[in-house]
């Protein structure tokens, strides 16, 4: 089957003429893996790359991110029933201390999009809750956002925290936000930095090993 009209709907921004085509495909039969997987994630793929270019820019980004989640909403109820897998669980918040949510919003969108399970957790989230939920969830990523720099310490204090309790060698840590730098990841023993909603995607597959 072609997800033409799917991706170009998903591209566009146009959610009900992707919702349409979604529905389309679950009436001709089509396996709910594949629409999920060629149709949409591959097409979120394509829009995260092009941000990552500046070919695309944050409004038409989360345009195609939202119109992805309607399509995803409505392959939901045959999730079970198909088997659909996903690429991992990643526990996303904004740190103790910062309220700001607009980037932290957008990354977990595009994530959600490229096939993850995202658990977001909001904004000043403290290190107590990061580990707690990241023990629940047997989560493969944790994400940090802070876009104040007095917030940043909060992110040296979380990954302090799953080392005491036991859990930093079972999760991937990935850091974000305007003042954060590659540099204070290392300095902090984080796994990876992300300096905008698609790398973050790019990360998110390259410290768990996806293709």
């Amino acid at each position: 089957m072609s997800y033409d009209a799917l991706s170009d709907a998903v591209i566009k921004g146009d959610i009900n003429g992707a919702m349409e085509e979604t529905r389309k495909a679950l009436e001709a039969g089509v396996n709910v893996q594949d629409i999920l997987d060629q149709g949409l994630i591959a097409t979120m793929d394509v829009v995260g790359d092009r941000f990552s270019k500046g070919l695309t820019f944050v409004p038409q980004m989360l345009r195609s991110a939202k119109t992805m989640q309607q399509c995803v909403e409505i392959l939901k109820p045959h999730f079970q029933e198909g088997g659909v897998s996903t690429k991992g669980t990643v526990v996303l918040g904004t740190v103790k201390g910062d309220l700001h949510d607009i980037g932290k919003n957008l990354v977990a969108m595009m994530l959600e999009g490229a096939g993850f399970t995202i658990l977001d957790l909001g904004v000043d989230v403290s290190p107590e809750t990061f580990v707690q939920e990241v023990k629940k969830e047997n989560a493969e990523i944790m994400g940090m956002s802070a876009l104040l720099s007095t917030t940043m310490p909060a992110m040296s204090l979380t990954i302090k925290a799953l080392v005491d309790a036991g859990v930093r060698d079972k999760v991937r840590v990935m850091i974000g936000g305007a003042p954060v730098t590659g540099k204070y990841a290392q300095e902090i023993g984080a796994d990876s930095y992300a300096s905008d909603a698609g790398s973050a995607v790019i990360e998110a597959k390259k410290i768990l090993n996806i293709d």
